[in-house]
């Protein structure tokens, strides 16, 4: 069970860093070759590999939004006796976020995250309302 508890106190951390907008603290846990794969049908979306393309396309988020915070409302651990190194979590979250136009929008989802090595080797998005997406990033 102490697997679970440092697993979700990471994720919860990783949620943290993004809402203060720090990115060196977001991207510290990634694995050079991880890969991130965002959903919708925007310039943002589908899949980006490797740690310095994530960190752009985390850099690009942070600039598109100068204002998010997010609300983790659960977490999920798959192997609750691993000690962190290596375990698939998922993180159900609220985001309220603010784009570069002023337009406030919020939405919720689910983010999947595998972790090997202690390293974050993948993430995959699940967003409850993909519709707005495109609005959100200044495409609609």
């Amino acid at each position: 069970m102490i697997g679970a508890v440092i697993a979700k106190r990471r994720a919860g951390s990783g949620f943290d860093a993004l809402s203060r907008h720090d990115l060196a603290k977001f991207m510290a846990s990634w694995a050079e070759d991880g890969t991130f794969t965002f959903p919708g049908n925007t310039s943002m979306s589908g899949e980006t590999k490797g740690k310095k393309a994530i960190e752009a396309w985390f850099a690009k988020l942070m600039e598109q939004f100068p204002k998010f915070d997010f609300t983790v409302k659960e977490v999920f651990v798959s192997n609750i006796f691993a000690l962190g190194a290596t375990n698939s979590i998922a993180v159900e979250w609220d985001v309220a976020e603010t784009n570069r136009e002023g337009k406030e929008l919020h939405n919720s989802g689910v983010t999947t995250i595998r972790v090997k090595g202690g390293k974050v080797v993948a993430v995959r998005d699940y967003i409850s309302n993909t519709d707005i997406l495109k609005e959100a990033w200044g495409e609609a």
